[in-house]
């Protein structure tokens, strides 16, 4: 066990996620509560429940794509992606993709970053269901969302393992259908 911490607990086949993340104060800065969840991604039993958790409620064969934004968003969004039968799309900052892309740029906290798509990462109409490990502020998300509709994605919902409930990032995801494993 690696540390309990408060919070609604998600239990899936009989474990405890919120057992495997870890609270770290005053990280990356001071006033931060980061939750940790490299003790969940060492668990096999642990990692596959919460990969399970994110899927519940999605079926295969009703979702053409998953998407997600790099880093950690990749871990769950690619194992979500082979769950589901379904092909895995990566959204990536500025100048990291190959091939012919869409960007778009938006507002952080202190400044602007950019997020990249390949143009022809979907079909125009299919499915796509967006996979994050973490809701904040939502800014990220909303602005892949964007990406994907950009590119002719049909958005039909979007999964987090952990949500920060305190700082309101659903407001920015207006009408999707959101589901989160574990708030906080």
């Amino acid at each position: 066990m690696v540390g309990i911490n408060k919070g609604r607990q998600m239990a899936a086949e009989g474990i405890n996620l919120e057992e495997y993340i870890r609270s770290i104060p005053d990280w990356p800065k001071k006033g931060i509560l980061f939750r940790d969840i490299t003790p969940l991604l060492a668990d096999p039993k642990a990692f596959a429940a919460a990969v399970d958790a994110l899927c519940a409620g999605f079926v295969e064969g009703d979702i053409d794509y998953v998407a997600a934004v790099e880093a950690r968003g990749f871990i769950f969004g690619a194992a979500a992606a082979r769950k589901l039968g379904a092909g895995f799309v990566p959204i990536r900052k500025k100048n990291k993709l190959p091939f012919k892309t869409e960007s778009i740029t938006y507002d952080l906290e202190y400044g602007t970053d950019t997020l990249e798509v390949h143009s022809d990462a979907i079909e125009r109409g299919a499915t796509v269901l967006m996979v994050d490990d973490l809701l904040a502020t939502g800014g990220t998300m909303a602005t892949a969302c964007e990406l994907i509709e950009k590119i002719g994605g049909q958005i039909v919902g979007i999964t987090f393992l952990i949500e920060l409930v305190e700082l309101a990032g659903r407001e920015k995801l207006g009408g999707y259908k959101i589901k989160t494993v574990i708030s906080y």
